[in-house]
């Protein structure tokens, strides 16, 4: 009881002085406590059902920040993992019947193959080359899909595939959990060493490479996990819906990723998230008017990148909080001096 009180009391004092102090934090944990909750309030099938896929999306919009945010890959073909993941997790539950639970990390690692294949050939190319590079390939694993129809199911897709949970409420819980503890662990990725290697070679990869490091090595990784969790997404979503066919590989799938993260604000993994969970239910609840549907969802995305053109979380956070001008460390805005080194804050 003393040891479990001591490692009670260090939490309670670590959520006290790094969660507590800062606004975004706070709306961070509330947004994850509503998701958790969320069903003792209602358990709405329609309503639980935007909120699956969106959790699905916010994974696959994440691993797209992970890659081309942080490393500066512009990756416009990222519907490649998805589809991978969704096809290797519905065919090996098809033909070789391994359930959800052991077909989606396959697909996953399915994935990170994938990424590893792309990634070498394109690591010479930048800019508009890298981003046309990697739209072909989609397109080629999308004709070799219909190119054999026995086991791909060609235009029709593969259908028939085992439930996630057998519930609704089983696959909401699965999917936002998995949603919130994949999204964490990125986080935790960019927020480490590897992250800031990855940032440095989005900002100067001559500079790094004269450093001593190998860029290559992490660029690669950079495919690769950002193929992992692409591919668990596609995982989910072939296993909720029950079918993985070639709308998992459209092109629209990977330019409405790059839409979600340029409104939620790139370079911040949180971002992509809070975007999928507004937009995403937003052009859902616009189905009752088809005819202005796209109209208003285009509005939207057009204003956000008039005004705020780093996206809209970083504009709200800039707006609540700032940063330190000597530690860096960021505060609420409202304080006067830094809540570290007690500098001055404009």
């Amino acid at each position: 009881m003393g040891l479990f009180g001591f490692y009670l009391k260090r939490l309670y004092t670590i959520f006290k002085g790094e969660v507590l102090v800062l606004p975004s934090r706070i709306v961070v944990i509330l947004f994850f406590l509503v998701l958790l909750f969320l069903p003792v309030v209602t358990q709405d099938p329609y309503l639980l059902r935007i909120l699956i896929l969106a959790s699905i999306f916010a994974i696959l919009a994440a691993s797209w920040d992970l890659l081309s945010g942080f490393t500066g890959q512009m990756n416009f073909g990222h519907a490649l993992f998805f589809g991978v993941g969704a096809y290797t997790a519905a065919l090996l539950n098809l033909h070789v019947h391994i359930p959800p639970w052991g077909g989606i990390p396959l697909g996953g690692l399915a994935a990170v193959l994938t990424g590893l294949i792309i990634g070498i050939p394109c690591l010479r190319l930048r800019g508009t080359y890298l981003a046309l590079t990697t739209l072909a390939f989609p397109i080629i694993l999308l004709g070799i899909v219909f190119a054999i129809p026995g086991i791909t199911g060609g235009e029709l897709g593969v259908s028939g595939l085992a439930r996630l949970t057998g519930s609704r409420m089983g696959d909401y819980y699965l999917t936002v959990v998995l949603m919130i503890g994949l999204c964490t662990i990125m986080w935790k990725i960019t927020d480490s060493n590897t992250g800031l290697i990855f940032h440095a070679i989005r900002e100067d990869e001559v500079a790094v490479r004269a450093s001593g490091i190998n860029t290559t090595r992490y660029k690669l990784l950079a495919f690769s996990l950002s193929g992992f969790f692409a591919g668990i997404s596609g995982g989910l979503y072939a296993h909720f819906m029950r079918i993985a066919g070639p709308s998992n590989l459209e092109i629209s799938m990977s330019f409405t990723v790059v839409i979600w993260a340029v409104f939620g604000g790139i370079v911040t993994i949180y971002g992509p998230v809070g975007a999928v969970f507004i937009l995403f239910p937003l052009l859902e609840f616009m189905r009752f008017w088809p005819e202005y549907r796209m109209l208003m969802f285009a509005v939207v995305i057009l204003l956000i990148l008039l005004y705020m053109p780093e996206g809209l979380f970083p504009w709200i956070r800039h707006k609540i909080e700032t940063e330190c001008p000597r530690c860096k460390i960021r505060n609420i805005a409202t304080r006067k001096t830094c809540r570290i080194c007690t500098a001055e804050l404009d």
